[in-house]
């Protein structure tokens, strides 16, 4: 029976890429001249520390602009309050990795809604989508991909015919 399934994930390595390159653009770019800014990946974290309030907008667009470039769905970023303290701010970025309970849920409900000759369940991070027809499998993909699917960076992989 044919099924696939849905996950939200990103690759690190490309991710660690992204800030890399982040911090080469923030570094070269002439508004930060001068300007103690950088950009910190710890595992799946990215620490944004500058001056003041103004630039860490800045650098959260070169970073969402440089993880678009890369190839990671932005809309992964979970982006935290900017801390003020004095000569620094600081804000984490957390890259999310993962369907959580939440989420899962809400994809499987809007499958079973569609009322597509499809079964859809949870299995740990992953929702797994399993159909008689590989045509109703390609209909649950566009469906996520459409205007009704979640705002969620989604991917389908493991498809088996």
């Amino acid at each position: 029976m044919p099924s696939f399934d849905i996950v939200s994930e990103f690759d690190q390595h490309e991710a660690a890429n992204a800030v890399d390159q982040a911090n080469r653009e923030v570094q070269s770019r002439f508004d930060f001249k001068g300007v103690d800014a950088s950009f910190t990946l710890e595992g799946d974290k990215v620490q944004l520390e500058a001056e003041v309030d103004f630039q860490l907008k800045q650098m959260l667009d070169v970073l969402r602009n440089r993880l678009i470039a890369r190839g990671i769905d932005a809309r992964c970023m979970d982006v935290k309050e900017a801390v003020l303290s004095g000569v620094k701010a600081r804000q984490e970025v957390v890259l999310k990795q993962g369907l959580d309970q939440a989420e899962a849920k809400d994809v499987v409900k809007r499958i079973k809604a569609s009322k597509l000759k499809v079964q859809a369940q949870t299995q740990g991070e992953k929702v797994r989508v399993t159909g008689k027809k590989r045509d109703d499998l390609q209909s649950v993909m566009a469906l996520l991909r459409g205007e009704e699917g979640p705002d969620l960076p989604l991917q389908f992989d493991n498809f088996r015919d």
